[in-house]
């Protein structure tokens, strides 16, 4: 059975298991590009489509779920909507491939460091390069363009606080930077 195939034609009533009788639904593979507790959504990308298909935690309940972890591999029922796609119905979730918590590392919120925090520590934009960003992991360096030996931490709270998605390395970018309890990190990045 490939990754994509269409979904019988009969279907429960509507209502039933969140399925109106005249949406069709294409069966999809994809990874969690990220996924927002307090908001309640995410995003999946698939090698099958063009676009993001966008998960809403309501989907996850029958799993037991309020959220997933990024890089999980969903199967799911999607539909296609005025603003996109949308997972109408999760059929399995594999974790194997999700960016977990490091063992034996707290997760206590005394532990991280919102980088917005800092913003007021922060000194002027300045140019920078992107060294790597591993968009599942959630995080990669940047470097300054006169100093490329002091990598510089960005989470990807704060590149999606930018405007962007992803990040590529040797993309230009503008960030603003602060120096954390582990070394300097940007505060704010916007494209060039």
């Amino acid at each position: 059975m490939s990754r994509q195939e269409m979904v019988p034609e009969h279907r429960p009533p509507p209502g039933e298991d969140g399925v109106g009788a005249d949406e069709t639904l294409v069966r999809h593979v994809g990874t969690v590009k990220w996924f927002d507790a307090t908001r309640g959504f995410g995003f999946i990308v698939s090698d099958e489509v063009d676009g993001d298909i966008l998960i809403h935690f309501s989907v996850l309940r029958e799993h037991d779920r309020r959220s997933l972890p990024e890089g999980a591999v969903v199967e799911c029922l999607v539909v296609e909507q005025e603003r996109g796609l949308q997972a109408r119905k999760v059929l399995a979730i594999d974790l194997s491939q999700a960016v977990q918590p490091e063992a034996g590392r707290s997760q206590a919120a005394g532990d991280r460091i919102d980088p917005a925090s800092l913003a007021d520590e922060a000194g002027p934009y300045e140019p920078v390069r992107v060294k790597w960003f591993n968009r599942l992991r959630g995080y990669g360096f940047v470097v300054r363009e006169e100093n490329e030996d002091e990598d510089i931490f960005v989470h990807m709270e704060t590149v999606r606080r930018g405007g962007l998605s992803d990040l590529a390395p040797d993309q230009p970018l503008r960030a603003r930077i602060a120096v954390g309890r582990k070394g300097p990190l940007a505060v704010e990045v916007e494209p060039i």
